[in-house]
């Protein structure tokens, strides 16, 4: 017997769960490879005091990234508290708070603290204010061009509905009421009408 229902489809693999293990692998054996290379050349020593700096590096600029955000989280409370006290609105930041790219420092750190050549390279690049600002603006692009190609009814697509702002950049939280709504509680045996959006 037949139901009409569609077959259930099994769901299609995304490229991102296809390449990402294959890329660590290779990520893996050129870090392997290098610093096999560079013991070969500058001894091993050197690559041990090289893997030592890059972790002692990458724990400090971990701990400065980790204070200054704390810092502006503090700042913005405080802005926030002051607000309040004037009877004012809370300002929300503008982009110049997410222009210092405290994230992108982070993971810098980070990569500095893996051991290998290759993270330690892509680390120190971080660093560098001008590459942190130009890998920051290409990641805001890539998340806006992922949540403009949302289908309907997603998780992304409400994550994007969720960031719609005023021209102000003020957030407006609201609740829509419908007027051709039917009132008053249905009853019990009555088929409710399909959400709209």
């Amino acid at each position: 017997m037949t139901t009409g229902a569609p077959p259930t489809r099994t769901p299609r693999r995304s490229r991102a769960r296809t390449f990402v293990p294959l890329a660590l692998a290779v990520w893996l054996v050129l870090e392997i490879w290098l610093l096999t290379v560079v013991a070969d050349a500058a001894g091993g020593i050197t690559v041990f005091l090289l893997l030592v700096a890059g972790a002692l590096l990458g724990a400090t600029v971990v701990k400065r990234a980790g204070r200054r955000a704390f810092a502006n989280l503090t700042g913005t409370f405080q802005r926030a508290q002051e607000a309040v006290r004037r009877g004012e609105e809370p300002q929300v930041p503008g982009r110049a708070a997410a222009e210092d790219r405290n994230g992108f420092l982070m993971l810098g750190g980070l990569l500095l603290m893996l051991p290998g050549l290759i993270s330690d390279a892509l680390g120190l690049l971080l660093l560098v204010p001008p590459v942190r600002a130009a890998v920051g603006r290409w990641a805001e692009r890539a998340v806006e061009r992922r949540m403009g190609a949302a289908a309907p009814g997603s998780l992304q697509d409400a994550f994007q509905q969720a960031r719609i702002h005023r021209p102000d950049g003020k957030v407006v939280p609201g609740e829509v009421i419908r007027e051709d709504a039917p009132q008053g509680p249905a009853r019990p045996g009555e088929p409710r009408p399909p959400l709209l959006p």
